[in-house]
């Protein structure tokens, strides 16, 4: 006889309590639950770690990248942005005649300290929007704001111009120096430093 057979033919005469039945049942199911729960912790955790993973993918890729409408030139223009996190932006865009432009830009703003920090998107959308003046090969001198398209060639006095830009309740004032850049205000023609060089 093997040992298996003896404890088999000692224990024979033993019966189980109806009590102790029903907890083998009961930690049959809270085992079962358990293994439920740590298979729902391990999906959801599962899933937190592949957001993250994408998220810092998407991180690694360059920044975010939109599509956004924007005025360039006078023309409503669906373009791709990319904001770089660190105040600097890139875009593409395909022009009236086919053509696909990329532009880039970006700056820092002065924190109270003094230090310097990457202006934010909102900042930077800001200036996407803000007017345009375009030099163009016949000579004509173009301000661009919004839809709004206006020859400004023969408005220069002493290589100045001055231009009031009206769009609903905005109102903006441009100050053009004839190839020598631009200032935009909400004040009456202020007269930037560069004026007088």
């Amino acid at each position: 006889m093997t040992n298996k057979e003896k404890y088999k033919m000692a224990f024979s005469a033993v019966c189980i309590s109806d009590g102790f039945s029903l907890e083998v049942e009961k930690m049959k199911k809270m085992k079962r639950r358990h293994i439920m729960g740590t298979v729902a912790a391990s999906i959801a955790g599962c899933m937190i770690f592949m957001a993250s993973a994408t998220v810092a993918y998407a991180m690694d890729v360059g920044g975010i990248q939109r599509t956004v409408q924007l005025w360039i030139r006078g023309d409503c223009t669906d373009a791709t942005v990319q904001f770089d996190g660190d105040g600097t932006y890139s875009m593409e865009y395909t022009d009236a005649d086919g053509n696909v432009k990329s532009m880039a830009g970006g700056g820092v703003a002065l924190a109270p300290d003094g230090s310097e920090i990457p202006i934010s998107e909102e900042e930077l959308m800001e200036h996407l929007m803000m007017p345009d003046v375009e030099y163009k090969d016949d000579g004509s001198v173009w301000i661009y704001w919004f839809d709004q398209k206006i020859d400004i060639t023969d408005k220069f006095e002493d290589g100045v111009c001055y231009v009031k830009l009206v769009k609903g309740k905005e109102t903006l004032y441009v100050t053009v120096k004839y190839k020598g850049g631009y200032a935009v205000g909400p004040h009456k023609y202020e007269e930037p430093d560069w004026i007088s060089e």
